[in-house]
């Protein structure tokens, strides 16, 4: 069955293979916060979620993407009904725009910037993935066994705003941080307003249980 991530990832990865050979659609669609400080063009806080630095970059973003992609999806059918799949799409790519802001407004006049990559939206799919199944096991290297996905949550956001402020290799972890938060806001918000469920009293009730 074709599934909006299936569909998300498929395109992703058309669209990174067809850059990687051909430097002026990399150009064209990465992020590059004068191009729109100086010429407006927004469009780039969405379509840099489509290239990748290389085919590492590219593997390990729609891998973890797949694994939680699923999963979030038919979550957001059973808890939205109807308007799920729809939410689902609007979740993703606005997860692409909120998770560069802080970025922007920190290089909007950085001429020697650029960033690339759909890490910030799978980041906040993956923690509406841990915020809906808080007790199930995740693995963060080095650590050679799984630990509950309540405590795996902190503990990647505590290190993302690490390397963050060390300023670490080239990856941007801001868009990690505001990613992985975004997704947990949307949930909860749209949830509020669009259905019966109410996700942060699952979430404590759910690690209450694990501890009893």
């Amino acid at each position: 069955m074709l599934t909006i991530t299936l569909i998300i990832l498929l395109l992703t990865c058309v669209i990174s293979f067809t850059a990687f050979s051909n430097e002026k659609i990399t150009n064209d669609m990465i992020f590059y916060p004068t191009a729109v400080t100086n010429h407006n063009q927004w469009y780039r806080f969405i379509t840099c979620g489509f290239i990748h630095a290389d085919f590492m970059h590219l593997a390990f973003n729609m891998y973890t993407f797949y694994l939680f992609g699923d999963m979030v999806e038919r979550a957001f059918t059973a808890i939205y009904g109807e308007m799920g799949k729809a939410l689902y799409i609007v979740m993703y790519i606005s997860a692409l725009v909120v998770c560069l802001l802080p970025t922007y407004f920190k290089h909007r006049n950085d001429y020697y910037y650029r960033s690339l990559g759909a890490s910030g939206a799978v980041s906040a799919v993956i923690f509406i993935g841990i915020f809906l199944n808080p007790t199930m096991g995740m693995g963060i290297f080095p650590i050679p066994f799984h630990i509950p996905a309540f405590i795996f949550g902190p503990l990647y956001l505590g290190i993302s705003a690490y390397l963050a402020k060390k300023g670490h290799g080239n990856i941007n972890h801001s868009a990690h941080i505001w990613g992985a938060l975004y997704g947990v806001v949307f949930l909860v918000i749209t949830s509020q307003f669009l259905s019966p469920f109410r996700p942060l009293e699952s979430f404590v009730n759910e690690v209450m249980n694990y501890f009893r």
